[in-house]
């Protein structure tokens, strides 16, 4: 037998190999893990009160409320152009006055919502 070199009995070899096996199984399951909501639920409130906030500018009208009545989920124009993102139509009512607003959130950094027009 080579000097220096120890023999490991094999119970203890089986012990090691368990252990990191273990332990690896453990890391992928948690880079499995889920992040969370999609991107397209995670950002619709924000999308909502974005276009809240723009009717009630544009109608002049502090007490509008908004609801989402369309939304999808939208792709970027090429592979090297664009981000993907979420889009979302919006009704917006209020004072007696009614208006759609399109509202597009970008999957970026950002994470900000604006308005498009209709």
């Amino acid at each position: 037998m080579p000097r220096g070199r120890r023999t490991v009995p094999w119970e203890k070899h089986m012990a090691n190999c368990f252990g990191i096996v273990a332990v690896t199984l453990a890391l992928m399951a948690a880079g499995c893990a889920s992040p969370g909501p999609p991107f397209i639920d995670q950002m619709q409130p924000q999308a909502e009160s974005t276009a809240v906030r723009r009717g009630q500018l544009d109608m002049n009208c502090p007490a509008a409320t908004g609801q989402v009545i369309s939304r999808e989920t939208t792709q970027p124009a090429s592979f090297y152009v664009g981000v993907p993102g979420a889009q979302y139509t919006v009704d917006v009512s209020g004072c007696g006055k009614k208006a759609t607003y399109i509202v597009a959130c970008p999957d970026s950094a950002s994470r900000s919502c604006e308005v498009r027009t209709p």
